[in-house]
């Protein structure tokens, strides 16, 4: 006969049961995660235009900046010796789905720092990852703090991610779905996460607002949308397309460059990408920043062909050193970039095309590509720009997911335990190789992370 295992609960924790109810207490931790994410997200940016304010590229000539870009590879190198390895989206991930959530926050002493410099002085990725990382690491400490269950902490650790992707992209509802689609390729699975991360995500962008006195309006501006007809659903489509080729040649080309930066010592890595960075700049300036200043400008902007060409291009090999070299950041919005400047080719192209269905079909397609997040993508590009597209945009978002459903750059995305058959490769995870490999157990996930702390610095950092 097994002894009865008894749960001792803290006195917090007592106290929120008896005066709420057991099944109403995780609202108020999920506020509570709400609105740390909402304090992070705000102090975060804060920090963010503070390091902009002396390292952005646009304060310095390209030369001068070159240096500036090579002494913040040094400091990323020096961090990260010091403070451990800052860890990723991708390891964030798989303690989601094995564990609930991160059991400390210790990546985010190297993270924070070493992110906002990379970020700051114009490495080519956006603060999208690391804000997620940081926020969805504190639902995390939060839960395993009031010693809540694995699915609780897992609710909160989805949460704070919302509530980071809220604070920058200004779209709590497809933020909420975003953070959740992310953690897997097909498609969002822990459903009963999605109200306590939009409820979550709505408080913390309250506070975000409240404090900052952003305003609500779009954050990016497009021409005039005009009449829309039957054509743009086909448009749609060919975007759908045109947007799975982008992502499988960016996660290919990242995949082939961080081969290529494994031959190099850990500390090295940032500083020769930081030269790199710096010498794409007498290219192209669309080489540096992670590019959503640069959206507007670009959306308007009247220039030969050669022009959106050369912006995708640069944005698109920027990125690619950005991610393979160490530097810390996201891809989310640069992918947004890409497709922009790929939209306003193709109505170059196709005059008769209306312009802003493919630079918004585009923007959606290649980021779910990546990210495989067809609905966070589709609400949050039409949020955040004000457009009423969500048909054109969610059938590119659809088309794009298919075709690139087996091409991963965020390896630990995989289906929920336990909601399919075990002997389904999918159960399994993907390896580079393309080969099924057994899912991390609870107890090798520690020891994983020991492993990315001391091996090479060149892991994916998504957003």
């Amino acid at each position: 006969m097994k002894a009865r295992r008894f749960h001792f609960r803290r006195p917090r924790q007592l106290f929120v049961e008896g005066l709420l109810g057991a099944e109403r207490r995780l609202l108020v931790y999920v506020a509570f995660a709400g609105i740390v994410g909402g304090l992070v997200g705000a102090a975060y940016l804060f920090l963010l235009h503070l390091f902009q304010s002396g390292l952005w590229p646009t304060h310095w000539d390209t030369l001068p900046h070159l240096f500036i870009l090579v002494g913040v590879g040094v400091a990323v190198g020096v961090i990260t010796r010091v403070l451990g390895n800052p860890g990723d989206v991708e390891l964030l991930v798989n303690n989601i789905h094995v564990l609930g959530g991160p059991e400390d926050i210790h990546d985010l002493r190297s993270l924070i720092p070493v992110s906002l410099l990379c970020i700051a002085s114009g490495g080519a990725m956006g603060p999208e990852a690391p804000l997620v990382q940081t926020t969805g690491s504190l639902g995390a400490y939060i839960a395993n703090r009031w010693r809540l269950e694995r699915d609780d902490i897992r609710v909160l650790t989805i949460t704070g991610m919302a509530a980071g992707f809220t604070v920058l992209f200004g779209a709590p509802l497809g933020s909420a779905i975003f953070a959740l689609e992310i953690l897997h390729r097909r498609g969002m699975e822990y459903y009963e996460a999605l109200m306590p991360a939009v409820f979550g995500s709505l408080v913390g962008y309250a506070l975000y607002v409240v404090l900052t006195g952003v305003g609500v309006e779009p954050v990016w501006k497009f021409p005039p949308l005009g009449h829309l007809h039957a054509v743009d659903i086909a448009w749609g489509l060919a975007c759908g397309v045109a947007g799975a080729i982008v992502a499988a040649l960016f996660t290919y080309l990242t995949i082939g460059a961080q081969r290529v930066f494994r031959w190099l010592p850990p500390a090295l890595r940032p500083i020769l990408g930081g030269a790199i960075l710096g010498g794409l700049a007498f290219w192209s300036p669309y080489a540096l920043t992670f590019g959503e200043a640069q959206i507007n400008g670009l959306a308007f902007r009247k220039a030969a062909l050669l022009v959106f060409v050369v912006a995708a291009a640069a944005k698109l090999i920027g990125t690619t050193v950005t991610l393979s070299s160490g530097w810390r950041g996201g891809f989310i919005i640069p992918m947004f970039f890409i497709g922009v400047a790929l939209g306003r080719l193709g109505h170059g192209l196709f005059p008769g095309t209306n312009e802003v269905v493919l630079m918004s079909c585009l923007m959606v397609a290649i980021n779910v590509g990546v990210t495989k997040t067809p609905l966070g993508s589709t609400l949050v590009v039409t949020e955040m720009a004000g457009l009423q597209l969500i048909p054109m945009t969610l059938i590119a978002a659809v088309v794009s997911l298919f075709l690139t459903s087996e091409v991963g750059l965020i390896h630990t995305q995989r289906r929920r335990e336990g909601a399919f058959e075990e002997n389904e490769t999918d159960t399994h995870m993907p390896t580079d190789n393309g080969k099924a490999a057994e899912p991390l157990a609870a107890e090798k996930v520690e020891e994983k992370a020991t492993a990315t702390a001391t091996a090479e610095t060149g892991s994916t950092n998504p957003s």
